[in-house]
């Protein structure tokens, strides 16, 4: 790829000509990505958005919930519960799993995710994030349990992470290799700014401390 990319453009390239995801995967991550582009306007409102401190509420491990906590959390439900890509949804916010109700198609994805990773670190303006995981349904039928959730990593269809820093960053992987996306703030866009991206080799001398 060559110029300016798109996540849009990277999505269909990876459908189109390398087969690697399918158009509802593609669909779903778009939406996903939009979803992040909502939390990361809030994040960066701050005070003036009135988001941040305690909700006041724990989530299912027990931990303090803040305000961004539960916006994202709903921010990421709402985007993605009524486009007919999805079966479920499984979030550290919430005490269980979320299935798309009767009124809207439910599709053959499941989608885990931490809304608002490192909250702790939101009222000292430190960067935070966004974890989330795209598994494929089991089974066929309507219903949906919490087993199905409870798949290997290996069998994930896609997986990534945005950060909302100094930069919002969108790293992703739909299975060969993994991409860096940031947000062009002016026009609203992904843009692909790392491809093939690979943690530094660990030299064989080196020794931990």
């Amino acid at each position: 790829m060559s110029g300016k990319v798109s996540l849009t453009q990277y999505l269909v390239e990876q459908q189109r000509e390398h087969g690697h995801i399918t158009p509802p995967l593609r669909l779903l991550l778009e939406t996903v990505a939009r979803a992040c582009k909502r939390i990361a306007i809030s994040v960066n409102k701050g005070a003036l958005g009135d988001v941040l401190g305690s909700a006041h509420t724990e989530n299912v491990q027990g931990e303090v919930q803040k305000k961004l906590d539960v916006i994202a959390n709903e921010v990421l439900i709402e985007a993605n519960v009524w486009g007919g890509h999805l079966a479920a949804m499984a979030s550290e916010e919430m005490d269980t799993i979320s299935v798309v109700p009767d009124r809207y198609p439910q599709g053959e994805y499941l989608l885990l995710f931490d809304p608002l990773d490192g909250s702790s670190n939101i009222d000292v303006n430190v960067s935070i994030g966004t974890i989330f995981s795209v598994l494929r349904k089991i089974t066929n039928n309507r219903g949906v349990s919490e087993d199905d959730f409870l798949q290997p990593g290996k069998q994930q269809a896609a997986a990534g992470y945005c950060v909302y820093g100094p930069q919002t960053t969108l790293v992703l992987t739909v299975g060969d290799g993994v991409a860096m996306f940031t947000l062009d703030r002016e026009m609203g866009s992904w843009v692909l700014t790392a491809d093939r991206c690979r943690c530094r080799p660990t030299p064989r001398n080196s020794r931990s401390t």
